[in-house]
Protein backbone atom coordinates (compact mmCIF):
# COMPACT_ATOMS: atom_id res chain seq x y z
CA UNK A 1 0.00 0.00 0.00
CA UNK A 2 2.67 2.49 1.02
CA UNK A 3 4.65 1.33 -2.54
CA UNK A 4 1.95 2.52 -4.78
CA UNK A 5 1.22 5.42 -3.00
CA UNK A 6 4.38 6.79 -2.93
CA UNK A 7 4.54 5.76 -6.81
CA UNK A 8 1.62 7.56 -7.55
CA UNK A 9 3.12 10.83 -5.45
CA UNK A 10 6.39 10.59 -6.70
CA UNK A 11 6.52 9.12 -9.83
CA UNK A 12 7.36 5.56 -11.06
CA UNK A 13 10.86 5.50 -9.88
CA UNK A 14 10.53 8.27 -6.93
CA UNK A 15 13.50 9.07 -5.53
CA UNK A 16 12.08 8.96 -1.64
CA UNK A 17 12.87 6.36 1.14
CA UNK A 18 9.30 4.48 2.71
CA UNK A 19 9.63 4.04 6.40
CA UNK A 20 5.93 1.93 8.22
CA UNK A 21 5.06 2.87 11.88
CA UNK A 22 2.68 -0.11 13.25
CA UNK A 23 2.08 0.11 17.34
CA UNK A 24 1.29 -3.69 16.46
CA UNK A 25 5.06 -4.19 15.63
CA UNK A 26 4.63 -5.09 11.84
CA UNK A 27 5.96 -2.77 10.99
CA UNK A 28 9.63 -1.19 10.74
CA UNK A 29 8.98 0.71 14.19
CA UNK A 30 6.34 1.09 17.00
CA UNK A 31 6.03 4.95 17.24
CA UNK A 32 6.00 7.71 14.84
CA UNK A 33 9.57 9.57 17.22
CA UNK A 34 11.20 6.43 16.20
CA UNK A 35 10.84 6.62 12.83
CA UNK A 36 11.83 10.30 12.70
CA UNK A 37 14.94 9.49 14.85
CA UNK A 38 16.04 6.47 12.38
CA UNK A 39 15.87 9.51 9.32
CA UNK A 40 19.59 10.73 8.80
CA UNK A 41 20.35 14.51 9.31
CA UNK A 42 20.35 16.60 6.25
CA UNK A 43 18.19 14.62 4.40
CA UNK A 44 18.25 15.60 0.87
CA UNK A 45 15.52 13.20 -0.34
CA UNK A 46 11.89 12.38 0.91
CA UNK A 47 11.26 10.07 3.34
CA UNK A 48 7.60 8.66 3.43
CA UNK A 49 6.66 7.68 6.88
CA UNK A 50 3.26 5.44 6.50
CA UNK A 51 1.55 5.60 9.51
CA UNK A 52 -0.84 2.45 10.36
CA UNK A 53 -4.54 3.21 12.06
CA UNK A 54 -4.02 3.59 16.09
CA UNK A 55 -3.57 5.91 18.74
CA UNK A 56 -0.23 7.50 19.22
CA UNK A 57 0.51 8.61 23.11
CA UNK A 58 3.58 10.26 22.33
CA UNK A 59 5.37 13.72 21.84
CA UNK A 60 6.36 14.17 18.61
CA UNK A 61 9.53 16.17 17.35
CA UNK A 62 10.98 16.82 13.62
CA UNK A 63 14.09 18.78 14.16
CA UNK A 64 15.44 21.53 12.01
CA UNK A 65 17.91 19.22 10.42
CA UNK A 66 15.30 16.54 9.16
CA UNK A 67 13.68 18.11 6.26
CA UNK A 68 11.53 16.19 3.46
CA UNK A 69 9.40 14.17 5.80
CA UNK A 70 6.06 13.13 4.75
CA UNK A 71 4.00 12.06 7.14
CA UNK A 72 0.68 9.58 6.16
CA UNK A 73 -1.75 8.45 8.40
CA UNK A 74 -4.77 6.25 7.83
CA UNK A 75 -6.97 8.74 8.06
CA UNK A 76 -7.86 12.06 10.62
CA UNK A 77 -10.66 9.52 12.61
CA UNK A 78 -7.84 6.66 12.30
CA UNK A 79 -4.52 7.71 12.94
CA UNK A 80 -4.61 9.81 16.16
CA UNK A 81 -1.25 11.58 18.08
CA UNK A 82 -2.50 12.70 21.28
CA UNK A 83 -0.44 13.87 24.72
CA UNK A 84 -1.45 16.22 27.43
CA UNK A 85 1.42 18.50 28.36
CA UNK A 86 0.73 22.15 29.09
CA UNK A 87 2.07 25.59 30.48
CA UNK A 88 5.08 26.61 28.09
CA UNK A 89 4.16 27.26 24.44
CA UNK A 90 7.91 26.17 23.92
CA UNK A 91 7.97 22.86 25.01
CA UNK A 92 3.53 21.57 25.52
CA UNK A 93 3.08 20.72 21.93
CA UNK A 94 2.17 16.97 21.13
CA UNK A 95 3.53 17.54 17.37
CA UNK A 96 6.16 20.16 16.61
CA UNK A 97 7.89 20.62 13.52
CA UNK A 98 11.12 23.20 13.12
CA UNK A 99 12.32 21.54 9.56
CA UNK A 100 11.58 22.67 6.31
CA UNK A 101 9.45 20.32 3.82
CA UNK A 102 7.32 18.52 6.73
CA UNK A 103 4.24 17.24 5.12
CA UNK A 104 1.25 15.47 6.55
CA UNK A 105 -1.54 14.12 5.42
CA UNK A 106 -4.62 11.88 7.42
CA UNK A 107 -3.95 12.70 10.81
CA UNK A 108 -5.63 13.96 13.37
CA UNK A 109 -3.43 15.76 16.41
CA UNK A 110 -4.87 16.72 19.85
CA UNK A 111 -3.65 18.04 22.94
CA UNK A 112 -5.67 16.45 25.46
CA UNK A 113 -5.15 18.46 28.58
CA UNK A 114 -7.86 20.55 28.41
CA UNK A 115 -10.41 17.51 28.12
CA UNK A 116 -10.15 17.04 31.44
CA UNK A 117 -11.52 18.18 34.48
CA UNK A 118 -9.36 21.13 35.76
CA UNK A 119 -9.67 24.42 37.59
CA UNK A 120 -8.85 26.40 35.05
CA UNK A 121 -7.98 25.95 31.43
CA UNK A 122 -4.10 26.51 30.24
CA UNK A 123 -2.02 27.28 27.16
CA UNK A 124 -1.63 23.42 25.68
CA UNK A 125 -0.70 23.47 22.18
CA UNK A 126 -1.66 20.62 20.02
CA UNK A 127 0.93 21.69 16.76
CA UNK A 128 4.14 24.46 16.31
CA UNK A 129 5.19 24.70 13.46
CA UNK A 130 8.18 26.51 12.86
CA UNK A 131 10.06 25.35 9.56
CA UNK A 132 9.70 26.79 6.09
CA UNK A 133 7.72 25.62 3.05
CA UNK A 134 5.31 23.00 5.15
CA UNK A 135 1.74 21.77 4.04
CA UNK A 136 -1.21 19.77 6.03
CA UNK A 137 -4.01 18.06 4.12
CA UNK A 138 -7.05 16.57 5.50
CA UNK A 139 -5.72 17.00 9.05
CA UNK A 140 -7.41 17.70 12.20
CA UNK A 141 -5.74 19.62 15.22
CA UNK A 142 -8.02 19.25 18.20
CA UNK A 143 -7.10 21.36 21.44
CA UNK A 144 -8.56 24.28 23.30
CA UNK A 145 -6.25 27.07 24.22
CA UNK A 146 -3.34 27.70 21.83
CA UNK A 147 -4.05 24.97 19.74
CA UNK A 148 -1.84 25.50 16.85
CA UNK A 149 1.17 27.49 16.96
CA UNK A 150 1.66 28.91 13.32
CA UNK A 151 5.25 30.26 14.05
CA UNK A 152 6.68 30.87 11.13
CA UNK A 153 7.72 30.55 7.29
CA UNK A 154 5.32 29.54 4.56
CA UNK A 155 2.77 26.97 4.93
CA UNK A 156 -0.33 25.37 3.82
CA UNK A 157 -3.55 23.57 5.00
CA UNK A 158 -5.95 22.42 3.05
CA UNK A 159 -9.43 20.36 4.01
CA UNK A 160 -8.31 20.84 7.83
CA UNK A 161 -10.20 21.29 10.74
CA UNK A 162 -8.48 23.64 13.58
CA UNK A 163 -10.42 23.59 17.27
CA UNK A 164 -10.38 25.55 19.63
CA UNK A 165 -11.10 28.60 22.22
CA UNK A 166 -8.38 31.01 22.81
CA UNK A 167 -5.71 32.14 20.47
CA UNK A 168 -6.01 28.55 18.61
CA UNK A 169 -4.41 30.01 15.59
CA UNK A 170 -1.43 32.41 16.33
CA UNK A 171 1.90 33.37 15.77
CA UNK A 172 3.61 35.08 12.61
CA UNK A 173 4.19 32.34 9.94
CA UNK A 174 2.79 33.76 6.22
CA UNK A 175 -0.27 30.82 6.00
CA UNK A 176 -2.70 30.24 3.79
CA UNK A 177 -5.90 27.73 5.16
CA UNK A 178 -8.00 26.76 2.12
CA UNK A 179 -11.51 24.95 2.61
CA UNK A 180 -11.02 24.54 6.58
CA UNK A 181 -13.25 24.10 9.15
CA UNK A 182 -12.46 26.36 12.46
CA UNK A 183 -14.15 24.90 14.91
CA UNK A 184 -15.05 26.88 18.43
CA UNK A 185 -15.64 25.38 21.81
CA UNK A 186 -16.44 26.93 24.61
CA UNK A 187 -14.14 29.10 26.86
CA UNK A 188 -13.41 27.69 30.30
CA UNK A 189 -12.35 30.83 31.19
CA UNK A 190 -15.85 32.64 30.26
CA UNK A 191 -17.11 34.92 27.76
CA UNK A 192 -16.29 34.71 24.38
CA UNK A 193 -12.61 33.23 23.05
CA UNK A 194 -10.14 33.97 19.90
CA UNK A 195 -9.97 32.43 16.53
CA UNK A 196 -6.50 34.37 15.93
CA UNK A 197 -3.45 36.19 17.37
CA UNK A 198 -1.60 36.88 14.71
CA UNK A 199 1.92 38.59 15.31
CA UNK A 200 3.16 40.39 12.59
CA UNK A 201 5.45 43.39 14.15
CA UNK A 202 5.97 45.22 11.04
CA UNK A 203 4.90 46.87 7.93
CA UNK A 204 8.10 45.21 5.72
CA UNK A 205 7.05 41.52 7.08
CA UNK A 206 5.16 39.06 5.22
CA UNK A 207 3.41 37.29 7.84
CA UNK A 208 -0.23 36.95 7.80
CA UNK A 209 -3.25 34.53 7.69
CA UNK A 210 -5.67 33.77 5.17
CA UNK A 211 -8.85 31.96 5.29
CA UNK A 212 -10.33 30.94 1.95
CA UNK A 213 -13.10 28.80 1.32
CA UNK A 214 -13.73 28.32 5.33
CA UNK A 215 -16.51 27.39 7.18
CA UNK A 216 -16.54 28.55 10.98
CA UNK A 217 -18.83 26.60 13.12
CA UNK A 218 -19.45 26.55 16.78
CA UNK A 219 -19.28 23.20 19.09
CA UNK A 220 -22.17 23.92 22.01
CA UNK A 221 -21.96 27.55 23.87
CA UNK A 222 -18.86 28.35 22.04
CA UNK A 223 -18.23 32.01 20.82
CA UNK A 224 -15.39 33.54 19.77
CA UNK A 225 -13.77 36.81 17.95
CA UNK A 226 -12.20 35.89 14.90
CA UNK A 227 -9.37 37.58 15.82
CA UNK A 228 -6.76 39.86 18.34
CA UNK A 229 -3.93 41.45 17.47
CA UNK A 230 -0.92 39.48 19.17
CA UNK A 231 1.71 42.06 17.38
CA UNK A 232 0.80 45.76 16.03
CA UNK A 233 0.88 45.36 12.45
CA UNK A 234 -1.81 41.77 12.67
CA UNK A 235 -2.51 41.01 9.18
CA UNK A 236 -5.65 38.39 9.00
CA UNK A 237 -8.32 38.04 6.55
CA UNK A 238 -11.00 35.52 6.02
CA UNK A 239 -12.43 35.15 2.61
CA UNK A 240 -15.58 33.40 1.03
CA UNK A 241 -16.10 32.01 4.82
CA UNK A 242 -19.03 30.93 5.68
CA UNK A 243 -19.78 31.81 9.43
CA UNK A 244 -22.16 30.82 12.31
CA UNK A 245 -23.65 32.87 14.89
CA UNK A 246 -20.34 31.42 16.99
CA UNK A 247 -18.81 34.25 16.06
CA UNK A 248 -19.00 37.46 18.17
CA UNK A 249 -20.86 40.68 16.41
CA UNK A 250 -17.94 42.53 16.52
CA UNK A 251 -15.90 40.64 14.84
CA UNK A 252 -12.24 42.18 15.98
CA UNK A 253 -10.35 42.85 19.30
CA UNK A 254 -7.49 45.77 19.28
CA UNK A 255 -5.89 43.66 22.37
CA UNK A 256 -2.40 44.68 23.16
CA UNK A 257 -2.59 47.22 19.50
CA UNK A 258 -5.75 49.56 21.58
CA UNK A 259 -4.66 52.90 20.20
CA UNK A 260 -2.46 51.51 16.73
CA UNK A 261 -5.88 50.13 15.54
CA UNK A 262 -4.71 51.67 12.14
CA UNK A 263 -1.79 49.47 11.57
CA UNK A 264 -3.41 46.32 11.62
CA UNK A 265 -5.92 44.99 8.80
CA UNK A 266 -8.26 42.85 9.66
CA UNK A 267 -10.66 41.86 7.13
CA UNK A 268 -13.58 39.79 5.80
CA UNK A 269 -14.38 39.96 2.30
CA UNK A 270 -17.31 37.84 0.63
CA UNK A 271 -18.51 36.58 4.28
CA UNK A 272 -21.82 34.87 4.74
CA UNK A 273 -24.18 32.86 7.51
CA UNK A 274 -25.41 34.85 10.55
CA UNK A 275 -22.24 35.87 11.81
CA UNK A 276 -21.13 37.70 8.85
CA UNK A 277 -23.02 41.02 9.82
CA UNK A 278 -20.90 43.68 8.68
CA UNK A 279 -22.79 46.10 10.48
CA UNK A 280 -22.20 45.41 14.11
CA UNK A 281 -18.39 44.63 13.21
CA UNK A 282 -15.60 47.24 14.90
CA UNK A 283 -15.02 50.28 12.28
CA UNK A 284 -11.24 49.86 12.03
CA UNK A 285 -11.45 46.55 10.61
CA UNK A 286 -11.75 45.68 6.78
CA UNK A 287 -9.01 47.94 5.27
CA UNK A 288 -7.11 46.13 2.46
CA UNK A 289 -7.07 47.58 -1.25
CA UNK A 290 -7.87 45.40 -4.38
CA UNK A 291 -4.31 44.77 -4.83
CA UNK A 292 -3.75 42.72 -1.39
CA UNK A 293 -6.73 41.22 -1.95
CA UNK A 294 -5.61 40.15 -4.74
CA UNK A 295 -2.20 39.22 -3.36
CA UNK A 296 -3.20 37.47 -0.07
CA UNK A 297 -6.11 34.96 -1.87
CA UNK A 298 -3.97 33.57 -4.93
CA UNK A 299 -1.51 30.25 -3.95
CA UNK A 300 1.14 32.56 -4.84
CA UNK A 301 0.59 34.28 -1.78
CA UNK A 302 2.63 31.19 -0.29
CA UNK A 303 3.77 29.71 -3.26
CA UNK A 304 5.24 32.42 -5.07
CA UNK A 305 8.83 30.28 -5.89
CA UNK A 306 6.63 26.97 -6.94
CA UNK A 307 7.82 25.03 -4.08
CA UNK A 308 4.13 23.50 -3.60
CA UNK A 309 3.34 23.08 -7.30
CA UNK A 310 6.73 20.89 -8.33
CA UNK A 311 6.46 18.88 -4.55
CA UNK A 312 3.00 18.84 -3.60
CA UNK A 313 0.60 19.44 -6.18
CA UNK A 314 -0.94 15.88 -6.55
CA UNK A 315 -1.38 15.68 -2.82
CA UNK A 316 -2.83 19.40 -2.16
CA UNK A 317 -4.36 20.16 -5.70
CA UNK A 318 -7.95 17.90 -4.78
Amino acid sequence: MASRFCQHIFGKKPNHHVLDVDPSGKGHFKTIQAAIDAVPSHNPRWTFIHIKKGVYREQVSIPREKPFIFLKGGGEENTIITWDAHDSIATSATFSSYADYTMAQDISFVNSFNNGTHNRMRPALTAKIQGDKSAFHRCRFYGMQDTLWDVQGRHYFKLCTIQGSVDFIFGASQSLYEKCTISIVENLHKGPGYITAQGRSGPRETSAFVFKDCNIVGKGKGKAYLGRAWRDHATVLFYNTLMSDAVVPQGWSAWYSTGNENQLRFAEVKSRGRGANASKRVRWANKLSEKELKEFTSISFIDGEGWLRKLAFNIFGA
